[in-house]
């Protein structure tokens, strides 16, 4: 299949800018919420002094460029769920972006796992529609090995209190993850005891974006991995922790991607 890159000064339609202002970075991470993209740029350049500079804001897509060891590297928000997701990809990869790492918050299905820990996935199970438009159900939603190495690696170093597994991503904040605290308390027949299933089969958690990211990366020939923190822990309660759990897991998610992405560029440098 041919492909079809940007020209340097094209402004993409969705994200808002375009490739030359880039600088030539390759790699790009991507927080869910457009509020973390300055703070997240920030604190990946803050620990080797270099600067983080806007970049551009457009509908869900707040972004940031920042350095680590003096390479530049993209912050672009991806706003909530799969279909955001891919448009996103869609527009990096025309601007030559190769590697993406997801940054986002979750919920663990898991006793084993702790609020304020990280999980890096390695797959995702496809509850989301998003993904089928670029590959059929049967195809496997698998995180890049060697991102995702990169990602165990960097926690390890990091000391991080990290669960390497598997995703359940849902196009639905309540009914696909089969929650009964919604506005009318009703969950289809279709979902109803699946977190149980997945439970059972060791799935770690549950987000929104992971399957769109890992099948869309795949389908344009990009390489993807994910890093979450847990804010919430369904085996005890279905409220969001407070904002120092978030914080906690925040500073160990910087200092897991800041190593991966390092490790990256390390690769691609030889």
């Amino acid at each position: 299949m041919s492909k079809h890159y940007a020209a340097p000064e094209e402004i993409l339609y969705h994200v808002g800018f375009s490739a030359e202002q880039l600088q030539g970075a390759t790699v790009a991470v991507l927080p869910g919420d457009p509020g973390r993209v300055e703070p997240l740029a920030k604190a990946l350049a803050k620990a080797l002094g270099s600067d983080a500079s806007f970049i551009a804001s457009h509908r869900e897509y707040t972004s940031w460029l920042t350095k680590i060891n003096d390479a530049p590297v993209l912050v672009c928000s991806t706003g909530m769920g799969g279909p955001s997701v891919a448009i996103c990809l869609e527009e990096l990869a025309r601007m030559g972006i190769k590697k993406l790492i997801r940054f986002g918050t979750t919920g663990t299905i898991q006793e084993k796992v702790n609020l304020g820990d990280i999980i890096i996935d390695k797959a995702a199970v496809r509850l989301d529609g998003t993904s089928q438009h670029y590959a059929p159900l049967e195809f496997p939603a698998v995180a890049s090995f060697d991102v995702t190495t990169a990602l165990v690696v960097a926690a390890k170093s990091a000391g991080a209190p990290y669960h390497l597994g598997i995703a359940a991503s849902s196009d639905t904040f309540w009914p696909g993850q089969e929650r009964y605290d919604s506005f009318t308390g009703y969950v289809p027949r279709r979902f109803r005891g699946t977190m149980q299933e997945w439970q059972a089969l060791g799935v770690l958690n549950y987000e929104m974006e992971t399957s769109a990211l890992f099948v869309t990366s795949q389908a344009l020939g990009l390489e993807a991995g994910a890093v979450c923190g847990v804010v919430v822990k369904r085996t005890q309660s279905e409220s969001v922790a407070p904002p120092d759990v978030y914080q906690r897991a925040f500073g160990y998610m910087v200092q897991v991607t800041r190593g991966a992405v390092e490790l990256l560029l390390a690769e691609a440098a030889e």
